[in-house]
């Protein structure tokens, strides 16, 4: 059994080193037909191509640097001088949503660049890739360093010369990698709340969705103490849940928009399932109970219902924690 978990190690190791060879013609695509170019040619003035491309040529030298160490097994030497770059991860996935929307500009309003990206794209070297796809590649990188790294780190003994070095190495790219995660939650979470924001209108919408973090939403049929029910879009945050009503299509400055209609804490939610355990095709109703108020919701799909119940009771717990 131990022959073969460290037979498994080094077989999975080699694989490694092997993926880390062949991307390495993909990752070179970027310094190689775009940021030395662009530099000389002054396609891009240094603001945008400062933040276009941020930090990437810097963390390509620190990655070159890296590699003969890796190809000659010199694994802990190698991976603490590699560890010496790190922050220029954390600067780069910070300026990666401002990086897309530089790319989108530019790609728009200016023709040189856009001519210049389009010319590049076609290479045969690139297989169909486009910048867009070279951009993050320093974040993916980033990702297979640490599983090689914690791979090394946990199957090299105490006593090897390489042990501290390692571990320390394993440590440290781990939390780089966690920050770089919290980084891209954080920015797609923001977009989200922006998204929100310009589908709600409305006095009590303003400044609404700041500070939170956003869910889910989805149409939910509104079952009244008396009368039929009524469909309305719900929008789920970690500490409220609001009801929003669709403006009428004919109104020409806000259709397709959402007034809304009601805000309801999550701290102060009781939430239970009436019907809809069992798990049949026609889905089921929640009770969410309020201290001035009762809402009864009604989904005819039971897999959406679920995915509120249990989206709903993330968010309860999340306020009572």
């Amino acid at each position: 059994g131990a022959w073969a978990d460290f037979c498994g190690f080094w077989g999975s190791l080699a694989l490694v080193s092997l993926l880390f060879l062949q991307a390495r013609n993909q990752y070179s695509l970027l310094p190689q037909y775009f940021l030395g170019i662009l530099k000389a040619k002054g396609t891009l003035r240094p603001p945008e191509r400062q933040a276009l491309f941020s930090s990437w040529e810097l963390i390509y030298g620190a990655s070159q640097e890296l590699l003969p160490y890796l190809e000659g097994g010199c694994w802990g030497q190698g991976l603490e001088g590699f560890c010496r770059h790190l922050e220029l991860y954390n600067q780069f996935a910070a300026n990666s949503e401002r990086s897309q929307t530089t790319l989108q500009e530019q790609l728009k309003k200016n023709k040189g660049f856009r001519r210049f990206v389009r010319l590049q794209e076609s290479r045969p070297e690139f297989g169909g890739l486009q910048l867009q796809d070279l951009l993050p590649l320093p974040l993916q990188r980033l990702q297979q360093y640490e599983n090689l790294v914690v791979a090394l780190a946990e199957n090299t003994g105490p006593n090897s010369p390489d042990h501290q070095q390692l571990t320390r190495a394993a440590r440290l790219i781990s939390e780089t990698a966690q920050r770089v995660h919290t980084i891209g939650q954080k920015q797609k979470n923001d977009q989200h709340l922006r998204r929100v924001q310009a589908l709600l209108s409305g006095r009590q919408a303003k400044g609404l969705t700041s500070g939170r973090w956003f869910l889910c939403q989805g149409w939910l049929l509104v079952v009244p103490p008396h009368g039929e029910p009524r469909p309305r879009m719900f929008f789920l945050f970690t500490d409220v849940l609001l009801m929003a009503k669709p403006r009428p299509p004919l109104h020409l400055l806000q259709s397709g928009t959402f007034a809304c209609k009601a805000l309801y804490p999550m701290a102060q939610c009781q939430l239970s399932r009436v019907f809809g355990h069992s798990g049949g095709p026609c889905g089921g109703l929640l009770s969410l109970s309020f201290p001035h108020e009762k809402l009864l919701l009604m989904s005819t799909d039971q897999e959406e219902l679920s995915h509120w119940y249990h989206s709903l009771t993330w968010a309860i717990s999340s306020q009572k924690n």
